[in-house]
């Protein structure tokens, strides 16, 4: 029997790097092992991963040479970055280079890049139809990433580009599910029109980048979208109401009105969806279903995860 080849998974105690690695963990029988990168392997999560066989590797996105030593010796890499954690998009491109400087100095055989696409592709700064933030970006946490996109390319980094979705784990702490407004009842507030989102759970994304690994070579090179359903507002209500058994309605608001409400990253969020509305086909076009249920089977449905975790979702 051949030897089982290493998987490094960037931001391992993280929701598509967890989900990443508990794939390869379920599958005992499978070609991989993998190498859970934290960047504290002392944490409870960490330890988790290792109690369930996991290999541990400390390393940071601000240290490259400590992303080099935990890439050493694997065949893959999962690299994602952690927006969220600091709001910067000059750090955010900085890290994407890193881990992608750290795979081609280690000589990995297929990276996965998770990112998104950089809406001044489709809206150029000078457009006022948008926002520009920070004097040079749409929605900084895509274009922030999408600037790293081209550091795995001129590298030759074998790389699989990865566009991932909205989480529906966003409905539960993001702060992005049902509000109660005056009138006592509970709406689901997003700018997006009738249009359709792309969305998925958290945990298909790692679940899926692990059908791409499992495929071979056949993705590297590629742009790969992965989502389980494309749903509108109206539907992502409505399925709630059913799963929740409380009546919640979809309110749509204006761009600008969902920019002004004032929580870290608000008007970031608020470009996000007027993109994803705006440039519907596209977006969609870039994720479809069929390929992510092919490279994995199990993707959940909207309902499916509702009955799920329906009930963690908070009606304050």
């Amino acid at each position: 029997m051949s030897e089982k080849r290493i998987i490094a998974v960037a931001g391992a105690t993280g929701a598509q790097g967890g989900g990443l690695v508990r794939a390869i963990l379920n599958d005992p029988d499978g070609p991989f092992v993998v190498r859970a990168l934290t960047r504290d392997v002392n944490s409870s999560k960490a330890q988790g991963l290792k109690a369930a066989g996991a290999e541990l590797a400390q390393a940071s996105l601000d240290d490259i040479d400590s992303l080099k030593r935990a890439f050493t010796g694997a065949y893959g890499a999962y690299c994602v970055t952690f927006y969220w954690d600091h709001l910067s998009p000059e750090l955010e491109t900085k890290h994407g280079q890193a881990l992608a400087e750290a795979a081609k100095a280690a000589g990995v055989k297929h990276a996965i890049w998770s990112t998104f696409e950089d809406v001044r592709d489709y809206v150029p700064l000078h457009d006022a139809r948008m926002p520009t933030l920070g004097g040079a970006y749409k929605v900084p946490h895509f274009d922030a990433k999408s600037e790293a996109d081209k550091r795995f390319t001129e590298l030759g980094v074998p790389t699989t580009i990865y566009l991932t979705s909205f989480y529906w784990e966003n409905f539960i702490y993001f702060g992005s599910g049902p509000k109660k407004g005056p009138d006592g009842k509970y709406a689901l507030t997003m700018p997006l029109g009738k249009a359709k989102m792309p969305s998925v759970a958290a945990e298909d994304i790692g679940k899926t980048a692990y059908g791409i690994f499992k495929a071979g070579p056949t993705y590297i090179g590629q742009t790969v979208g992965v989502a389980a359903e494309h749903l509108s507002g109206a539907e992502m209500a409505a399925a709630m109401t059913k799963a929740l058994g409380v009546e919640i309605v979809y309110n749509d608001v204006p761009g600008d009105v969902y920019r002004s409400f004032g929580f870290p990253g608000a008007d970031d969020i608020g470009n996000m969806f007027q993109f994803k509305a705006e440039f519907e086909d596209d977006y969609r076009a870039h994720r479809p279903v069929d390929l992510a249920r092919k490279l994995n089977p199990t993707l959940l449905t909207f309902d499916q995860w509702l009955a799920i975790n329906g009930k963690r979702i908070p009606l304050d």
